[in-house]
């Protein structure tokens, strides 16, 4: 029983669609709390008895923790959304998926592979839509077969006392260490999608990786430790030997949840990946030269460039560089020195300087050049990639402060390979 007065912690999407959840309930003493009202915005928020809090607001500053101290309680949009599916739709199985890398083509793998085999199912959290607008299809939820995918990030997760049925743990390494202050609670946040779990529930977790079998023991669920698929990626449409990873992982939970493996794989290989992830966006001809583009826009941590960059199989250009979110460069600058195929990298971006000094630190012999912005880097690139070459764009790095999202950069480097004439 939520008690009011309620206070909404954040209003951008996901805090729209709580006080959509709310009022449908018939609770009118709602407060909403946004930054957009200014530094002091959460000067009132202890008259509050529930807190909701969207992904994005820092649970521990002290007026919430000076809030909670005075008897509120601290909820956040899932907490609701797992509450509600535990007491009123317990039939449904939830598939949960964190992890630094691979969420969101894990997702849509899972979904994929669910309408092949005529499965309803919805998908939401952090893959675009808040979880609790999915309780809107009230025909969905009554039926048992139903399955719903979450994507839950670090952020979501941070307060979560609720552990879906199959929790699913991809590679898990270091992010948003601008927002969490140590890769511990980063690691911590992340746990809570598989902490709750109980003996009768599935945890799927990437055994190669230091951060999600970390995370993994923090379950009492029958655990699923997975690795790459053991198949060519080559009978697949996506490209990226990475990409096994995710199918191994979505087709272990789809068997969780009652599925037949072989058919799952066999739908895989008409999946044909998100767009910004390693996205082939076509060949063009500039200067007589025949050029391949690769959008991968959507590679903001060091480990989906180094991904990105062992998949090219002819010689490349390397767009790289954003925003500082504090990663370590060390291990991409050695996979780049190592790569034969890298000819030339376009630095740009706050974090240009010092990616060079690491890449140069580890004996990159690749030509490298500071651009101004991202045309800059697409027009230098033209010139310096060889025929029937690629220039791929996989930045390493989040789009602030050249752009609004990695949607804007990756929208943008389109446009840019749009303008050229067809091979």
């Amino acid at each position: 029983m939520l008690k009011e007065p309620i206070g909404i912690l954040g209003f951008g999407v996901e805090g729209q669609s709580t006080l959509k959840f709310l009022q449908a309930k018939g609770i009118k003493n709602i407060s909403v709390f946004d930054k957009k009202d200014g530094e002091n915005y959460l000067d009132n928020l202890a008259a509050c008895k529930t807190i909701i809090r969207s992904a994005g607001v820092y649970p521990l500053q002290k007026e919430i923790l000076n809030a909670q101290m005075k008897g509120a309680e601290l909820s956040s949009q899932v907490e609701l959304f797992f509450e509600k599916m535990q007491n009123d739709y317990p039939h449904i199985k939830i598939i949960g998926v964190t992890g630094t890398l691979g969420k969101g083509t894990c997702v849509s793998m899972i979904a994929h592979c669910l309408e092949a085999l005529a499965i309803p199912h919805l998908v939401g959290g952090n893959f675009g839509v808040p979880a609790l607008d999915l309780l809107q299809y009230k025909n969905f939820l009554l039926n048992k077969k139903a399955i719903i995918i979450l994507e839950l990030s670090s952020f979501q997760l941070m307060t979560l006392g609720i552990s879906p049925h199959i929790g699913v743990i991809l590679q898990t390494t270091s992010e948003h260490l601008d927002w969490h202050p140590s890769l511990e609670q980063y690691r911590d946040s992340k746990a809570n999608l598989v902490r709750w779990q109980k003996k009768n529930d599935y945890c799927i977790y990437y055994a190669k990786s230091e951060g999600a079998a970390q995370i993994a023991c923090q379950s009492s669920a029958l655990k699923k430790p997975f690795d790459a698929l053991s198949l060519s990626i080559e009978e697949f449409k996506v490209k990226g030997e990475h990409q096994l990873q995710n199918m191994a992982a979505a087709v272990l939970a789809l068997e969780c949840a009652g599925m037949n493996a072989t058919a799952c794989i066999n739908a895989l290989k008409t999946y044909e990946g998100l767009p910004l992830r390693l996205q082939n966006i076509g060949t063009k001809t500039f200067k007589n030269k025949s050029l391949t583009f690769y959008n991968d826009s959507y590679s903001t941590r060091p480990e989906a460039t180094i991904a990105a960059a062992k998949a090219m199989d002819k010689p490349f250009t390397l767009i790289l560089g954003g925003s500082e979110k504090h990663a370590d460069f060390t291990e991409l600058s050695q996979a780049l020195a190592k790569n034969n195929l890298l000819k030339s990298i376009a630095l740009i971006g706050a974090t240009a300087e010092r990616m060079q000094k690491s890449l140069l630190s580890e004996s990159c012999n690749a030509s490298m050049k500071f651009c101004e912005n991202l045309n800059d880097a697409f027009d230098w690139c033209l010139e310096s990639t060889p025929n029937n070459g690629a220039v791929l764009l996989s930045p390493a790095c989040a789009s602030f402060g050249l752009f609004a999202s990695y949607k804007e950069r990756g929208e943008q480097f389109c446009y840019q390979v749009s303008r050229l004439p067809n091979h």
